[in-house]
């Protein structure tokens, strides 16, 4: 497993920002997560019309990122 790690804004308050972890099935690198992720990155975006994505990253699930 490795996670999609999107930082979101609202679309309302650009300056509202935080973090949210997919759990995305993968077997290969984060280079490949990173190429083979954008249509889950804009299914999110389609589900949450309200917010906006600033940019996204693969991780392994154990490495947590600080709050934005």
């Amino acid at each position: 497993m490795i996670d999609l790690i999107l930082t979101v804004c609202m679309v309302s308050d650009p300056s509202s920002c935080r973090e949210e972890r997919l759990a995305y099935e993968s077997r290969g690198s984060l280079a490949q997560c990173m190429m083979l992720s954008t249509p889950y990155v804009a299914a999110w975006v389609g589900d949450h019309p309200q917010w906006t994505v600033k940019r996204w990253e693969c991780g392994w699930p154990e490495e947590r990122k600080q709050p934005i």
